[in-house]
């Protein structure tokens, strides 16, 4: 006897090899992208990532997109002292910078303030960053009187897709998606929505009632692997 699929939504690209990692345990997923992320390439931003890259600065970054969207921009290693979030955001901070640089890391923005307010860096800090960043990070520094700049360096663009197909599960990724996705849909009760962090669950709270299961890591294969263990 053929047992039929569970099926989920992922909104935002994730690799194929997770893809059949999922499909192996009988849990197709069909990726639909509600945001996308375009680099900031002015010659002012531009300017200030090559001024930067000349001085001894502790660099923050929380997202993929910020770390390509400043290594885009830059011609050598500079001499930084990098704190970051786990997962693919540190992997590819290790692949530019080499592992030494990073000097925190963390599962989440308010986790990575908190353990640099400990650290309590004596370099200026910078927080490289979208757009539609959230406040946390920076409210933490700076209610410990840690001065910090922000570099917005990528912007966020929503885009929305009716959605037809009847899912068991659909996967958040950041706020950004899920309001794109709240655009234009609604869900049945019965959907299982999936969110890294907090306050990306938080953000689903404000659409509906469903129930909401949270990975404290940022990375898409931990998502994965939470989703798979949910419906074993």
């Amino acid at each position: 006897m053929v047992t039929n699929k569970i099926s989920v939504l992922c909104t935002r690209a994730i690799s194929d090899t997770l893809v059949l990692k999922a499909s192996a345990q009988n849990i197709a997923i069909d990726v639909v992208p509600f945001i996308e992320t375009d680099i900031i390439r002015s010659t002012e931003i531009g300017a200030q990532v090559k001024h930067l890259a000349q001085k001894k600065i502790t660099a923050i970054f929380t997202s993929i997109n910020a770390v390509e969207a400043v290594v885009s921009q830059l011609t050598h290693i500079p001499d930084w002292t990098i704190c970051c979030l786990g997962g693919m955001t540190k992997d590819i901070i290790i692949d530019f910078f080499g592992e030494s640089k990073i000097a925190i890391t963390a599962k989440n923005a308010s986790a990575l303030a908190d353990k640099i307010v400990v650290a309590n860096p004596t370099n200026e800090a910078v927080f490289f960053c979208g757009d539609q960043r959230l406040d946390e990070l920076p409210k933490i520094l700076r209610m410990h009187y840690i001065e910090v700049k922000e570099l917005i360096v990528y912007k966020t663009i929503q885009t929305p897709v009716y959605i037809e197909k009847n899912y068991d599960g659909i996967i958040f990724f950041s706020p950004s998606a899920v309001h794109s996705f709240f655009s234009v849909n609604t869900l049945p009760t019965t959907v299982v929505l999936f969110s890294i962090g907090k306050t990306t669950a938080a953000t689903i709270s404000t659409y509906c009632v469903n129930l909401v299961i949270t990975s404290e890591w940022p990375g898409k294969e931990q998502m994965v692997d939470v989703v798979i263990n949910y419906f074993k």
